[in-house]
């Protein structure tokens, strides 16, 4: 899908396939910051599935569990659009602190109206949706971080490094929270993310200052709504950032069907919250073993084709896992029962295979598209374009899931899943064609 044979930076080829774990070698404070983020997205998965599975228990509604989406989408605009500015104006530390702290207050407080029995379920979208502003801006923040904490050669390193943080998040988080609300119940649930965000905390506090750089004309970045503006015209004249950006959008929105996995571990193949988990681990666990056999991907230098290619492969697995779901449910196969062990094994492995698959493609694109997005934007926009990256990697998702939760209530499970991989790889093919620059993006001489 990409070819490894060729370095930047003017160093050797990598040998080996396996990761190169340079940067956390190389900077301490990279590797706490690694670490922490871990720990913490290990537990917001928890937390983002318990929700889910939550709202789904109270209301057997897909639909329901979507509007945790619909609620927080303008939000999570609106703030990372905003964070990013402020990323830029001040001390990116401090502002990655104070969000964590804000989300953490958020978790905290789901915890507690689970431990009091309320069920009424708005009270979750508004806890979720502060949670998913915090978040936003916390995300973005600690990207516009790291390569100030790294040099320019290491960061497609720490972009699969990351992939790996990110899969064992999605891998251990859902798979946990399955069992957990299986087992000790919701309340339980909430308050294990309670406790794992706090390595996250620890990781931001033993930073150093990441103070604000001035432009060539030595002036700080504006503030406010100027700044916002700024960045926004910045992607008037950055046509590959911008592509990344939509390609992504594309991507998320016809390809992303996770709002659907509690309704097909409750009603198709069966297995009830421990399948949504296993589900959503899959996806995570082909993001791992792509990162995992990242060491000579990493190096390649075609990083625009390398997108486009790992996309389409993302699209194509979408597009299994929906015939999967289709053919279960044409053909009668379908599992209603909520114990694993009635589930329907067969159905249950082909799809964990295709979603295995679509997270190891998803994850070699994030990897060259943060890589584009850190090594060709200058430090002091890098705030706000991390924060519409983080936009475009929380939004598009969202809309994904409003679009596959209100396409499924009007038509059947499959076929969003279905409908939407094939999109995929139509609409990506199409537009990277049409922006020749980013087709021919060149990791020797990153332009924006």
């Amino acid at each position: 899908m990409v070819d490894g044979s060729e370095t930047h930076g003017g160093t050797a080829p990598r040998r080996s396939h396996l990761v190169d774990i340079s940067p956390l070698r190389e900077s301490p404070a990279f590797a706490r910051l690694w670490v922490g983020n871990t720990l913490a997205g290990i537990g917001a998965q928890v937390t983002a599935t318990a929700v889910a599975l939550h709202i789904y228990d109270l209301t057997a509604s897909t639909f329901m569990v979507s509007l945790v989406a619909w609620f927080a989408l303008g939000p999570v605009i609106a703030s990372g659009l905003y964070g990013g500015a402020v990323a830029d104006r001040f001390d990116r530390r401090v502002v990655a602190l104070v969000a964590s702290l804000v989300a953490w207050a958020s978790t905290v407080s789901l915890a507690l109206i689970a431990w009091a029995g309320v069920t009424t379920v708005w009270a979750f979208y508004v806890i979720t949706t502060v949670n998913a502003v915090a978040a936003t801006i916390a995300s973005a923040t600690r990207q516009a971080i790291t390569p100030r904490l790294l040099p320019v050669q290491l960061l497609p390193k720490a972009a699969a490094l990351m992939g790996i943080s990110m899969g064992l998040m999605v891998t251990v988080g859902p798979g946990l929270a399955g069992v957990l609300v299986a087992r000790v119940g919701y309340a339980w649930t909430y308050t294990v993310d309670v406790l794992l965000f706090v390595a996250g905390l620890l990781g931001l506090w033993t930073l150093p200052r990441i103070r604000p750089e001035t432009g060539v004309d030595g002036v700080a970045p504006p503030s406010g709504l100027r700044s916002v503006v700024e960045g926004l015209a910045h992607l008037r004249t950055a046509p590959n950032v911008r592509m990344s950006f939509v390609v992504d959008i594309i991507a998320m929105t016809f390809g992303h069907p996770m709002v659907l996995f509690p309704a097909v571990g409750a009603v198709v193949i069966g297995g009830g919250p421990v399948t949504a988990g296993l589900l959503l681990a899959g996806f995570a666990t082909g993001g791992i073993l792509s990162s995992l056999g990242s060491g000579r991907v990493t190096g390649a230098r075609w990083q625009g084709r390398a997108i486009r290619n790992a996309i389409v492969v993302y699209g194509l697995a979408i597009l299994g896992f929906g015939i999967v779901v289709a053919v279960v449910m044409v053909g009668g196969h379908a599992v209603s029962s909520r114990d694993i062990a009635d589930a329907n094994r067969p159905a249950l492995a082909a799809a964990l295979v295709c979603l295995a698959v679509a997270g190891g493609a998803d994850n070699v694109s994030a990897i060259f598209r943060q890589t584009i997005l850190q090594s060709a934007v200058p430090d002091r926009l890098r705030g706000r374009m991390q924060g519409i990256f983080t936009v475009v990697v929380t939004g598009g998702p969202r809309l994904g899931q409003m679009l596959a939760g209100s396409l499924a209530t009007l038509t059947v499970t499959w076929v969003p899943p279905a409908v939407g991989g094939a999109l995929v790889v139509l609409l990506v093919v199409a537009a990277v064609a049409r922006v020749r620059s980013f087709h021919d993006y060149d990791a020797l001489n990153p332009r924006p």
